[in-house]
């Protein structure tokens, strides 16, 4: 089958950090190199540089349309591509996928689209592709939402399975050749984007990335990181949500890298404070990986009682010692901070001291704002809630219902 798999223009990446962080689609490089593996035929398309999804559907003629939803920003911007492959494709099946459709699959049961993929690309694309070839109902291919009779949300049934990282080739990269050079973070250009692993263990209440993989985190093999360092450039963002998350692993790729002498230009990685302060000798066999190595921690709050109220598992005095322990070994170093909307005067006062104290001159500061998919389900007397959790103002009132 011919598969044509589209990355949307997101508006929001005209504001903001937008501008700074246009990274390649390596989901759908990946979900390519499965298809392929496969037999298919897959084209990529990255419509903030290519041309016209249009043009696309002319040429390639496909047999199903993905479409990426990664950020729930994106969410207009994914239904108006939708519509305008409906429109130019009355038949053509669309199915969205990516983070934020998986996460929060309800807005995108539009019309136009077919299904909603909600677990591993890798996996389930290529059983949806086999079922529309079979002319088998979509009910049978498990990870799939749609939409009922009732036009409610209907999850399809049957055991997906846990995909080994490994078992999909390295992403097909190609398919984004043409534009390499658009791909930046931050002064750095062109940025490849490599994941080692995948998931995150940890509960902060306003991140939905360890609600979507149930807090597990899987890895790729040493073998497989390294091959796919050793393919790429020298300008490296790891997508992973927590790396160095293993240590044991951690240290053998950096081994197994130094070995094959592979050394990049820069790196930057996400990691968070409390696992580098306890793994500063970790850190110290990762450094000479790239001549220039950044972190960005998300540090969230400057106070314990913040670090608490979002659930972070961390203390202030653990960012202390993880920001020595990066400045010390030659880190760069990059902080995020969440802004409640509640806050007063002195809250901010706090926040900047902090700033200035630790000279985190680099930073972001996220207003607080309740995206789909990043909330937590409770039950309170009996009774289903979905809550802001990090309004804790309004979740101790509910408890008083």
């Amino acid at each position: 089958m011919n598969i044509l798999l589209l990355r949307p223009v997101p508006s929001n990446e005209r504001f903001g950090l937008g501008p700074f962080f246009r990274i390649e689609p390596l989901g759908m490089e990946y979900i390519a190199a499965a298809l392929e593996a496969a037999g298919h035929r897959v084209t990529v398309a990255d419509l903030r540089f290519s041309r016209s999804a249009e043009h696309y559907l002319r040429s390639e003629r496909p047999g199903l349309v993905g479409i990426a939803g990664m950020h729930a920003l994106e969410t207009d911007n994914v239904l108006a591509l939708a519509a305008a492959v409906r429109r130019a494709a009355p038949d053509v099946p669309i199915v969205i996928g990516g983070h934020t459709a998986a996460a929060f699959p309800d807005p995108f049961l539009a019309a136009d689209i077919t299904a909603v993929v909600i677990d591993d690309g890798e996996l389930v694309v290529p059983r949806l592709v086999r079922a529309l070839e079979q002319r088998a109902p979509l009910s049978t291919v498990p990870g799939l939402v749609t939409k009922g009779q009732d036009g409610q949300p209907v999850r399809t049934a049957g055991e997906l399975g846990t995909l080994a990282l490994d078992a999909v080739p390295k992403p097909s990269r190609r398919h984004v050749d043409a534009w390499r050079r658009q791909y930046a973070c931050l002064a750095h250009r062109p940025v490849w984007l490599i994941e080692t692993a995948r998931g995150c263990p940890f509960r902060c209440a306003f991140c939905s990335i360890w609600q979507l993989h149930s807090r597990s985190v899987r890895e790729r093999s040493i073998e497989s990181v390294a091959d796919d360092f050793a393919s790429v450039g020298d300008e490296i963002f790891v997508a992973d949500d927590l790396f160095w998350y293993h240590p044991a692993r951690s240290l053998e790729l950096a081994t197994e890298l130094k070995r094959r002498k592979i050394r990049k230009r820069w790196i930057l990685a996400q990691s968070r404070v409390d696992l580098v302060a306890r793994h500063a000798s970790l850190l110290e066999a990762w450094r000479p990986i790239a001549k220039d190595f950044d972190i960005f921690f998300g540090l969230e709050a400057a106070t314990d009682d913040g670090l608490r109220g979002l659930v972070k598992d961390a203390t202030v005095s653990q960012t202390e010692a993880g920001i020595g322990v990066a400045r010390g070994l030659g880190y760069g170093v990059t902080g995020n901070f969440v802004i409640d909307p509640a806050w007063n005067e002195a809250d901010f006062e706090r926040l900047w001291a902090f700033v200035d104290r630790h000279r985190l001159f680099q930073a972001g500061f996220t207003i607080l704002t309740p995206l789909p998919g990043n909330y937590r389900r409770g039950v309170i007397e009996g009774h289903a809630v979905i809550y802001d959790p990090m309004s804790q103002a309004v979740y101790d009132a509910l408890q008083l219902l």
